[in-house]
């Protein structure tokens, strides 16, 4: 069972949901997909990790070779090459590993080279085996990072994985759902809240995927997330309390379902909420 954990932006939550469902479960899997400011790891503080470089094939010139016929930079549409006073130059920044110019060139002056663009590393907190991507700073893109750590749970199906997704929901975002079984859609009781969780709510339905809300920060009264999700017809699978100790847990990178009986029973019932919507699909598409 595959779960998402997405939210139109960042600090609405979605760690908070991701790292305590997966430590509710016990034995599962969490994935920490958001390679550009990945947390997780913060509060699991994973052991006998190890680590692995993650690395892209970028192209790599033979100036000698090079006849400056210019057919390479002309099949660029993301503008990687360059041909500047008798001399090919490669942007690596921009460049999207397509690997076409090296095909392309008839004078064989490009070969493609290894470029390390981040890590990702692998460990174990009390029965939930953690998986973390972390993209180098200054790099474009963190999609092969994710690539990898999905890549490595394809054949296995026994296990419960929770996805901590990249906020928002740009391409990366796209390529950490885009093999789950359900997405928990995290949420703000504020209209700014609102405009977030309908940019992941259009998201997930134009990738066909089953859904819920969690309501994160709920205090007494009007909740515009509530009625949005009411109004869309939204299955609420939680509500998290807006209150300090919670909060300070939080901001101590504390597992709150590990510390304190009343969180673990809010987030074994989220749990219980999450399982139970799957199942209840699972038998209405078999």
């Amino acid at each position: 069972m595959r779960i998402a954990v997405l939210s139109g932006k960042g600090g609405t939550g979605k760690t908070l949901v991701s790292v305590n469902l997966a430590a509710a479960a016990r034995d599962s899997v969490y994935i920490d997909c958001d390679v550009e400011e990945p947390n997780g790891l913060l509060f699991f503080k994973p052991e006998n990790f190890r680590e692995e470089e993650i690395s892209i094939k970028i192209p790599d010139v033979d100036n000698i070779l090079c006849n400056g016929c210019r057919q390479c930079v002309d099949f660029c549409k993301f503008n990687a090459l360059a041909y500047i006073k008798d001399k090919l130059i490669v942007f690596d920044e921009v460049c999207h590993s397509c690997g076409g110019c090296v095909m392309l060139c008839p004078e064989k002056a490009l070969t493609e080279k290894e470029k390390v663009i981040g890590r990702v590393q692998k460990g174990m907190s009390g029965g939930v085996n953690v998986n973390t991507g972390i993209l180098n700073t200054g790099e474009a893109s963190g999609i092969p990072i994710i690539k990898n750590l999905l890549d490595g749970i394809k054949d296995i199906s026994d296990d419960m994985f929770f996805i901590d997704c990249p906020p928002g929901s740009a391409c990366i975002v796209m390529e950490s759902i885009k093999d789950v079984d359900y997405c928990v859609l995290v949420a703000e009781p504020t209209l700014f809240g609102v405009h977030n969780l309908n940019m992941v709510y259009e998201l997930v339905k134009r990738f066909g995927k089953q859904y819920g809300v969690v309501l994160n920060k709920c205090l007494e009264g009007e909740n515009p997330a509530e009625k949005f999700c009411l109004e869309k017809n939204i299955k609420i699978l939680g509500r998290i309390p807006f209150d300090n100790e919670l909060g300070m847990l939080n901001s101590n990178a504390e597992i709150a379902v590990r510390e304190n009986k009343k969180y673990k029973e809010i987030f074994l019932d989220l749990l219980d909420a999450v399982i139970r919507e799957v199942q209840h699909e699972t038998t209405t598409n078999s």
